[in-house]
């Protein structure tokens, strides 16, 4: 990073991003997600470079997320209706990958301090869109889009194997709509936190998304159910954009048919290329 030139800006979106992995491989999460942030800050600091950092949604804290989200008479989380903005409590547990994000956001916030550092931080739910390959630790939709395109056989896991855990989800495009606003208003707009999700506009249980994926491939495929689920994992996320918005006048264009539509494409269109992942 040292030998790196100087820039204007620098985005980082890069980390070890399975919360799954984060149980097992500490020591590599932390030093990818963490001190892989503290060391751009630190050329950031010299440079007088500003930074857009894409956290997570996974900085709010599960326990309470479980508490408030629940199964409703109809088993079905889609009667809560709540979204979830930037005033969620990031207390309590949220996963060593969730950690590792946050703990980033603190120390953009403490450069700045020193420095005047300009920053953006986008606490994103789930992406996705072309350029992901099916593997599990990628986001859910290419998962289930890969898995159906394959016939390989899938599980609903936890909350009584319903499939009824919700979550919204962003396509690429929107995601990179909004970062090149940002990147042109950032002397404007700066030092600021926002929730960026698919919100009402894009989101779906895995129930749905079983049935989008098998009309979509013509293929059906088996499902286990399975009652229990990983600490780590939660019933419901919606997103909060209404601060977003507010800010750059901007909301998701997508939604998840064309998530999946798109995903789709891209899948089929690089099967070959793809399978040697697997």
């Amino acid at each position: 990073i040292k030998k790196l030139p100087k820039f204007d800006l620098i985005i980082d979106c890069c980390a070890e991003a399975s919360v799954e992995v984060s149980k097992k491989e500490i020591d590599r999460v932390i030093n990818t997600n963490l001190i892989g942030t503290i060391n751009i800050l630190k050329k950031i600091m010299i440079d007088n470079s500003k930074i857009i950092f894409l956290s997570s949604s996974r900085v709010y804290d599960l326990q309470q997320i479980n508490k408030t989200f629940k199964l409703n008479k109809r088993k079905s989380f889609l009667k809560n209706k709540k979204f979830i903005d930037e005033n969620f409590s990031i207390h309590g547990v949220k996963s060593i990958y969730g950690l590792t994000k946050l703990s980033s956001e603190m120390f953009i916030k403490e450069f700045s301090y020193i420095s005047k550092i300009k920053y953006i931080i986008n606490r994103c739910g789930v992406l996705s869109g072309p350029f992901q390959f099916g593997k599990q630790d990628q986001g859910f939709v290419s998962h289930w889009i890969w898995s159906h395109i394959t016939r390989k056989n899938l599980s609903y896991i936890g909350y009584n194997g319903s499939g009824e855990q919700i979550r919204d989800v962003l396509h690429i495009d929107d995601l990179c709509e909004l970062i090149f606003i940002q990147i042109k208003q950032i002397n404007k707009n700066y030092n600021l936190i926002f929730n960026v999700g698919g919100s009402n506009k894009c989101f779906i249980s895995l129930k749905q998304l079983t049935k989008i994926c098998t009309k979509i491939t013509g293929n059906n495929i088996k499902f286990k159910k399975i009652k229990n689920t990983s600490i780590y994992d939660i019933p419901y996320y919606i997103t909060d954009n209404r601060k977003i918005s507010s800010f750059y006048n901007w909301s998701p264009k997508k939604n998840i048919n064309n998530v999946v539509k798109d995903t789709y494409n891209w899948l089929i269109s690089n099967k070959s290329k793809i399978k040697k992942y697997f």
